[in-house]
């Protein structure tokens, strides 16, 4: 994979947890005091790019954060590796998660 197509699947990855955290934001008087620090932790570990989000791994009810439309934070995922929900992963190993349905990814799966 070219540094380009590799850095343009980096941003990609970036702009969708960025964008799924707006959105879990627009809830975010929902959130418990515990939901809300949960989530300015794992956004502060992504922006160290030290880990990325790998959607579809987290077993039920053990996502790391916001897992789309019906969800709010941490442990809200409905099934196991549910497409929209991620886990935290050391940064460049998400698509060498390997579940019943195929390898980790780097954006949300439908």
């Amino acid at each position: 994979m070219s540094s380009r197509s590799m850095s343009l699947l980096v941003a990609g990855a970036i702009a969708t947890v960025a964008g799924s955290f707006a959105s879990a934001n627009a809830a975010a008087e929902d959130f418990t005091p515990a939901q809300k620090q949960i989530q300015a932790e794992h956004t502060k570990l992504v922006k160290s790019g030290k880990v990325e989000p790998c959607f579809g791994t987290a077993l039920k009810g053990q996502n790391d954060c916001y897992a789309g439309a019906g969800t709010t934070c941490a442990g809200t995922s409905t099934q196991d590796y549910q497409g929209n929900a991620f886990k935290l992963v050391p940064k460049g190993t998400c698509t060498a998660v390997s579940t019943p349905n195929g390898p980790g990814s780097l954006s949300p799966k439908v």
